[in-house]
């Protein structure tokens, strides 16, 4: 368990997820965080990350950097997510190994998982099947970050472990339409066409997800960090999805868009249900906080006032 002024270096602190874990900790009362820009330490440079260890002997590392995209950039850059998350996963995990860190937190993604997994997701699902093509190159880079974790407690008895949220929205997502996923994409397309021109989604809108907003992951994070120790990879989440059809009328909804919204099915669809079961962690206590369109509004609050006139 953590001391609140144990010095703990959060990988990753700009992102989505990170900058919600760092505002996290913050309220929290840790008081010796340690963020570093990607100018100032880049993390696929292996000598840079083993000499800021030497440097600054953090007690904790939280990984939360990685190279992330939809459907479409995974389709568009399969070398860059396999290739740049495994030098990065290799760099900080096996360096913060190196460095005597006794404690890390890794986030994973419930991509790993088996097109064919039963739902709700059980965390024994892991490795019984193919990952989904459409994020192979990906899911097998998170997989194999979950391992070295797994193997570094084995053999060291350091508490290594993976964290593994749903798909995860919130304040500072990329809604760039060729490389976020399936929310912000979706936030950004209703907003342009309104007041009433046509959206198009892709796939049929029948696939289900589970979604998390960012606060809610940092949220978990910190809970997970406050346990004694935590056990191989434990799911984050929900444990309900919907359809994303049932999302897109959703933000339009709350866009407050009146126009038709087009299906196309020459898209692909992904994942026919992405559901976990979160039972694990909802037993040691925890348990989100934002409904769905409670998250949605604020992320579509954050994006009018920071991206909408870009």
């Amino acid at each position: 368990m953590l001391k609140k002024t144990d010095k703990i270096f959060l990988a990753g602190h700009g992102g989505l997820v990170g900058s919600a874990i760092h505002l996290e900790l913050e309220n929290r009362g840790y008081t010796n965080i340690v963020i570093r820009s990607r100018k100032e330490l880049e993390l696929q440079d292996q000598a840079a990350v083993y000499d800021f260890y030497n440097r600054e002997q953090p007690d904790a590392v939280i990984l939360a950097a990685a190279k992330v995209g939809g459907i479409n950039a995974n389709r568009t850059y399969p070398a860059d997510f396999i290739g740049q998350n495994l030098v990065i996963e290799a760099n900080v995990i096996w360096g913060a190994h190196r460095a005597g860190v006794e404690h890390l937190q890794f986030l994973g993604s419930s991509c790993i998982y088996p097109r064919e997994a039963p739902q709700p997701i059980p965390e024994d699902a892991l490795l019984s099947g193919k990952p989904e093509p459409t994020n192979a190159p990906y899911a097998v880079a998170k997989i194999a970050g979950l391992v070295l974790c797994d193997s570094i407690r084995a053999q060291y008895g350091r508490n290594y472990y993976t964290v593994m949220p749903p798909n995860v929205y919130g304040d500072r997502d990329n809604y760039d339409l060729l490389t976020s996923h399936v929310l912000p994409a979706l936030i950004r397309k209703f907003h342009e066409a309104l007041p009433d021109q046509p959206v198009t989604c892709w796939g049929s809108g029948k696939p289900r997800r589970e979604f998390l907003h960012s606060t809610d992951v940092a949220s978990a994070c910190a809970f997970l960090l406050e346990q004694e120790e935590v056990v191989g990879h434990i799911h984050v989440g929900t444990g309900t999805s919907v359809s994303i059809r049932e999302l897109a009328e959703t933000i339009q909804r709350i866009t407050g868009h009146r126009g038709p919204i087009e299906w196309d099915t020459s898209m692909p669809d992904g994942f026919p249900e992405k559901t976990m079961d979160v039972s694990r962690l909802f037993a040691m206590g925890w348990r989100p906080k934002l409904s769905l369109e409670d998250g949605i509004r604020s992320a579509y609050n954050w994006f009018k006032a920071n991206l909408a006139q870009r």
